[in-house]
C-alpha cells in the first residue's frame, strides 16, 4: 500500500473519487458535492485556516487503485482546551481492510503528533459541527445534506484503533402530518400570544440584518457548553448566503421579545435528493438538473440548527417557533418529514425538546477519540 499527501490537481480529484469507488454499490449513500468538500481545505473559503492547518492524504494498493482517504486537523483555537492537545481526523474513507484503515489513522496520528497534538477526535469536519461530523453507527437509511454516511464496519476499525466515544449525536425524525402533543401546542400557543413576543421568519433582502441577530442568540445561547468558540459575524455571513440557492425563507423563524432576538430555528429543504443524481458534480448540466429538482420541491425538510438565549430558555419559545413553522408547512402539503438536527447526549434541555414535540429516533453517530499515549 502507497500513501500520498493530496498537493497537487490530480491527488485533489483523487482524494474525491474515492469516495465513488467504496459506495459505488451503495444505493442509499449521496455523493457529497465535490465543490463542499473542497471548500473545506481551501484557505480562501474556509475561514478555520486563519486560526489553524489542515492536511490529507490518499491510500492506494500496489496496483495502484484507490483504497481509502483521510484528512487531519488542527484548530488553534480549541486543541488545547482539553487535557490533551487535541486535533482532529476526519473524511475518513476506506475498504474493508483494518490494515489499511490503520494506516490511514496512523499517518493522520503521526502528522498530529508532529505539530504538538497528543490526541485526535474523529470523524469530524475542520469547521462548523452542522456538517462532515461524527461516526454512523445506527440507521443506515438515506442521510440528509451534510451528514456524515459510512458503511457499518467503520465502527470496527474505530473502536479497535482505539478510540473511545466522546458523545453520542442522536438525530429524530417528525412526520409533518402527525399532530404535536397537547401539551407542547398549549404551550406554544399561549408563548404566541404573549405581549412583546414577536415572529419574524427570515427575508432574503435583509439577510446581514437576519445574520447579526443569528450570531448574538447562538453565542448566548451555546457559550454554556465545554469549549465553546464564539461565531463570528463574516462567517454566518457567508453561510447564510450559501444558503440562498437552497432556502424557503418561511421555513427559518426567528423570535423577539420587545425587539430583542432571542431564539431562532434554521430549517431548509434537505437538498440530497436533488444532489444524488448529480454524483458530486456541480457542472452546468448539474446546476440545470438541480434548478429543475428545487423547483419540482422535496418532502424532506432538515432542521440545521437551533438556539434560545439562556435567560429565555425554558420560555415555550422554541414551541411557539415550530406552530409558527407549521403554520406554513401544513398548508403547502408539500413536505412530509423534518429530520431535527443532531442532539449531543449532553444536551438534556434539547433531548427533552425533541421529546415534547414527539421526534421519533433516526440515527446516531459518535464523535470519538484518541489519545496517543494512555
Amino acid at each position: 500500500m502507497v500513501i500520498t499527501e493530496v498537493n497537487d490537481k490530480a491527488t485533489k480529484k483523487a482524494f474525491l473519487d474515492v469516495a465513488r469507488i467504496i459506495y459505488k454499490d451503495d444505493d442509499v449513500w449521496v455523493c457529497p458535492l465535490d465543490n463542499d468538500v473542497e471548500a473545506i481545505f481551501d484557505p480562501v473559503k474556509n475561514n478555520f485556516h486563519n486560526n489553524g492547518k489542515s492536511i490529507r492524504w490518499i491510500l492506494r494498493d500496489d496496483n495502484g487503485g484507490l483504497i481509502g482517504r483521510v484528512a487531519a486537523f488542527i484548530n488553534n483555537k480549541k486543541a488545547y482546551n482539553y487535557e490533551q492537545p487535541t486535533g482532529g481526523m476526519g473524511f475518513f474513507e476506506c475498504i474493508n481492510d483494518e490494515k489499511a484503515a490503520f494506516l490511514l489513522f496512523d499517518t493522520a496520528k503521526n502528522w498530529l503528533q508532529q505539530n504538538g497534538m497528543q490526541a485526535m477526535d474523529g470523524p469530524i469536519n475542520f469547521g462548523e459541527n452542522d456538517s462532515f461530523w461524527g461516526l454512523l453507527v445506527e440507521g443506515f437509511t438515506a442521510p440528509s445534506y451534510g451528514m456524515n454516511y459510512n458503511p457499518p464496519y467503520y465502527h470496527a476499525f474505530f473502536e479497535n484503533y482505539g478510540f473511545k466515544t466522546q458523545y453520542e449525536q442522536i438525530t429524530n425524525h417528525l412526520n409533518i402530518f402527525k399532530p404535536f402533543p397537547y401539551r407542547f401546542r398549549k404551550i406554544a400557543n399561549w408563548v404566541i400570544q404573549k405581549p412583546g413576543y414577536e415572529f419574524k421568519h427570515l427575508e432574503a433582502k435583509r439577510i446581514d440584518a437576519f445574520a447579526k441577530d443569528f450570531i448574538e442568540i447562538y453565542n448566548d445561547a451555546w457559550q454554556g457548553f465545554e469549549n465553546f468558540v464564539p461565531i463570528k459575524y463574516e462567517t454566518i455571513l457567508e453561510t447564510f448566503k450559501k444558503m440562498k440557492a437552497l432556502m424557503d425563507e418561511k421555513l427559518i423563524w426567528f423570535a423577539y421579545i420587545n425587539g430583542e432576538p432571542v431564539s431562532f430555528n434554521i430549517i431548509l429543504p434537505d437538498a440530497n435528493p436533488m444532489l444524488k443524481p448529480l454524483n458530486g458534480k456541480l457542472d452546468l448540466a448539474g446546476k440545470l438538473g438541480f434548478l429543475y429538482r428545487r423547483w419540482k420541491g422535496v418532502k424532506r425538510m432538515r432542521a440545521v440548527v437551533m438556539g434560545t438565549k439562556q435567560k429565555y430558555q425554558n420560555h415555550g419559545l422554541e414551541s411557539a417557533l415550530f406552530i409558527k413553522l407549521g403554520e406554513y408547512v401544513l398548508p403547502k402539503s408539500q413536505y412530509e418529514e423534518l429530520e431535527l438536527s443532531w442532539v449531543g447526549d449532553f444536551n438534556d434541555k434539547m433531548i427533552a425538546l425533541h421529546q415534547a414535540m414527539g421526534g421519533v429516533f433516526g440515527k446516531k453517530h459518535l464523535t470519538m477519540r484518541k489519545i496517543f499515549n494512555e
